[in-house]
């Protein structure tokens, strides 16, 4: 791409990264309006901070200068002069050097790592073993095989979650049955490629690092945070049918085969995004060390 854009040619650029946003949150946000749940694609919107308006604001990433984005002039960590809209790479990275360094650093040493994938998504079974119904998340849809056949399946099961931001909220009966102990201080030394959150977290790192990314790669990790999502909750104990989602029964053998199968696919795409971010990463602080 070139360094400086005439409106001719980052126009059609901005309106089709709208469009793209708009057809994947056009039914969230008529939810919203009417007040109406979604258990599964909901969460992208609220379990991560960005919204769908923030989603939809296009940039065109460092270096890249637009002509006539005089609409840009009042937007953060951007400059204006001269008819011209660029990142402001310094005051960005005086903010936010650190958050682009650590989020560098979790993702290198993630991508490192071979892929586990022998989890069968009983985290989020062990987000409900032994609760009622009033304590679910979920409390709208039923548990597939009700709370005994759900509680006996996780404890007929070994439970290996490597991803705080799941273990968290396991409850308080489920927690001693995991065979690790991750925190948030051993994030970086536990996170590994095959985990469905460490892949739905690509989306949190990207937008982390905007407006400093381009947008087209955010909306690339959002679409696979999608699809990780889906697997995650057709896995899960809970009963969406009603929303059209067939269950992926992990507690049989053929339900095992399928949920890795689709594990391995998400981790592989995962492991291209995590690569353009890290070399998303390394131009930002390239341009750091240089100031």
């Amino acid at each position: 791409m070139a360094h400086r854009l005439t409106q001719d040619q980052w126009r059609p650029l901005e309106a089709a990264h709208h469009a793209r946003v708009d057809a994947v949150t056009a039914a969230h946000l008529s939810r919203r309006q009417d007040a109406r749940r979604h258990p599964v694609e909901d969460f992208l919107f609220t379990y991560y901070m960005h919204s769908p308006a923030q989603l939809r604001r296009w940039h065109p990433g460092s270096g890249i200068t637009l002509e006539g984005a005089g609409e840009r002039a009042d937007w953060k960590f951007y400059l204006y002069a001269q008819d011209a809209a660029i990142l402001d790479q310094e005051a960005f990275l005086a903010a936010r050097a650190a958050t682009v360094r650590s989020v560098r650093a979790l993702l290198a040493a993630t991508a490192t790592r071979p892929a586990h994938l022998g989890c069968f998504g009983l985290h989020e079974w062990a987000m409900v073993y032994r609760q009622g119904p009033e304590q679910r998340r979920h409390g709208d849809s039923p548990l597939r095989l009700g709370q005994a056949g759900t509680d006996e399946v996780v404890d007929s099961h070994q439970i290996r979650c490597s991803h705080f931001d799941a273990f968290r909220f396991f409850t308080d009966q489920a927690r001693p049955l995991n065979t690790l102990s991750p925190s948030r201080d051993s994030q970086l030394a536990m996170e590994q490629p095959g985990c469905l959150h460490a892949t739905m977290d690509l989306y949190k790192w990207a937008y982390k690092l905007s407006p400093a990314l381009p947008s087209d790669l955010t909306a690339d990790c959002f679409d696979l945070a999608c699809s990780a999502r889906e697997l995650d909750m057709r896995a899960a104990p809970y009963d969406l049918r009603s929303y059209g989602y067939d269950p992926v029964k992990i507690e049989t053998a053929a339900g095992k085969a399928a949920y890795a199968d689709a594990q391995r696919a998400l981790a592989a795409r995962a492991q291209g995004l995590r690569l353009r971010l890290i070399d998303a990463c390394d131009t930002l602080l390239s341009a750091d060390a240089q100031s």
